[in-house]
């Protein structure tokens, strides 16, 4: 294997910064906001060189990052040696990093809008030890080729035996060709931007906005014109807030629209392939065998519709920076339409849902009951406070319960074999499909008024992320419970 050394394309460096100037937005904002946007240049007044000074720690903040992207750029090397990748950069202290091809998961690529201006790909090497979704190694520009060779070396470097020889020749094998299972189109988009919670995210951005440049904007005025439109046009105001709801379903869709575009999940051999992106094109490479677990999920809209959003559990695989390895696989898909795709690519599970075994009538008041140790207080502060108009907060209490008797109604679980299926609700009702080789831990709970009531929760663990993924069936028989340990434990 050749130790000639190789560098990074030299927009790397530009990327660095733009990156790390990216990170430091917030607290550029917060400054510029914290001063009233108010810069004051004169020199000679007594209160110039203390203002200044958060400015002045911003801009060597800002020039020591720039400096450090362009000599991480600088000093970056990566080459092949010993069947390792090997990654070495620093200036006044060298980091090595040494990652045997045989311990390498995944290779997933990422192409920014910089990357994409040059014909350049962003590859990140992922082992069964990355942690908090960061790849053990990043090539932040290469060229296609040098991507490409990289997964060369490292076939090469797996089809290897211990007995064979370092100037044995392997045959490079071609690609194998990969099935497409899934590719969202535009109507599709369109419907998972209106069903999801992206419109309510857009309007708490705005909240937020709002809430920050407060002292800007002229209150005042906005609720005369307000009055006067409730006043003599109650239409108009009704328009004018159908308006702001139809700017951030806008929003929303461009967003979905940026991150979905050409979402496509494809099949090669035994590994799962999802790429998606317009403007930043990601490529995800998952092994099936890292697969622990499959969650379904179906907002109240969805459900209504028959639709559903399916993700999985990985142990390994995912998009760089998510906190967790929770991989999008199909964002909205009909659940009918989803079993055939399912079923090919985990033939091991049972994605047809039978009667589930549910918690008794008993357990029916642990579902709201906990709810009313916030509420009831809530209440009445509120009533006391805004008396009596205040009042009007003991309607929260029927929610509150219809919406306890909607979760006691989903709750439950099936037991086949070796699969598990857990079904619960928070607002949105949750899948979870997991077989038993792959459950990490059990655990059975009972609270001292559950024991009461000879109720009890268990909950099931997978490998996922940090602290893994989990499934919890609530307040079901105490003897279901001991079910669910003994099926388990044997």
């Amino acid at each position: 294997m050749s130790n000639e050394k190789f560098k990074l394309h030299p927009v790397t460096a530009i990327i660095n910064v733009v990156k790390a100037l990216k990170d430091l937005l917030i607290p550029i904002v917060i400054i510029l906001v914290a001063n009233g946007f108010n810069i004051n240049l004169d020199y000679r007044s007594e209160t110039f060189f203390s203002e200044m000074i958060p400015l002045f720690i911003l801009v060597i903040v800002v020039f020591g990052t720039m400096v450090s992207g362009l000599i991480k750029w600088w000093t970056f090397v990566y080459w092949y040696e010993d069947s390792e990748l090997r990654v070495e950069y620093g200036l006044f202290v060298k980091k090595k990093r040494y990652i045997p091809f045989d311990r390498i998961q995944n290779l997933n690529y990422k192409e920014g809008i910089f990357h994409r201006l040059f014909k350049l790909v962003q590859v990140q090497v992922e082992t069964a030890g990355s942690k908090s979704g960061k790849p053990e190694a990043e090539l932040t520009a290469v060229t296609r080729a040098a991507a490409d060779d990289v997964e060369i070396q490292m076939k090469k470097a797996k089809q290897k035996t211990p007995f064979e020889s370092e100037l044995m020749e392997i045959v490079e094998e071609e690609e194998p060709p990969s099935t497409i299972l899934h590719k969202m189109k535009v109507p599709e988009l369109l419907l998972l931007a209106s069903t999801s919670s992206g419109i309510g995210v857009v309007l708490a951005g705005v909240f937020a906005v709002f809430s920050q440049f407060a002292e800007f904007i002229p209150f005042d005025a906005i609720y005369d014109e307000v009055a006067f439109l409730m006043e003599y046009s109650f239409i108009a105001a009704m328009i004018l807030i159908a308006l702001a709801l139809m700017v951030a379903w806008i929003i929303s869709v461009g967003i979905t629209f940026l991150n979905y575009y050409n979402f496509t999940v494809s099949k090669q051999q035994n590994r799962l392939i999802i790429t998606r992106g317009l403007i930043e094109k990601k490529r995800v490479t998952i092994p099936l065998n890292r697969v622990q677990a499959i969650k379904l999920v179906e907002n109240p809209f969805q459900q209504m519709l028959g639709l559903a959003s399916i993700a999985v559990e990985s142990a390994g695989g995912g998009f760089s920076g998510e906190a967790d390895k929770k991989i999008i696989l199909f964002p909205l898909i009909a659940k009918k339409e989803a079993l055939k795709p399912l079923a090919e690519l985990f033939p091991e599970y049972d994605f047809h849902l039978v009667e589930a075994i549910q918690p008794p009538k008993k357990a029916l008041p642990f579902f709201y009951r906990i709810d009313f140790i916030w509420l009831v207080p809530l209440i009445a502060a509120i009533s006391y406070f805004f008396y009596p108009y205040g009042l009007l907060s003991l309607l929260l209490v029927l929610p509150i319960i219809l919406l306890g008797r909607w979760q006691f109604k989903t709750t439950g679980y099936t037991i086949e074999g070796q699969q598990i299926t857990i079904v619960s609700r928070m607002i949105s009702r949750v899948t979870f499909f997991a077989l038993k080789k792959r459950v990490q831990v059990t655990q059975g709970s009972q609270t001292y008024f559950q024991k009461r009531r000879k109720i009890g929760s268990a909950k099931i663990i997978v490998m996922s992320g940090m602290t893994g993924a989990s499934a919890t069936v609530r307040h079901i028989d105490q003897k279901e419970v001991e079910k669910i340990l003994t099926w388990y434990e044997y």
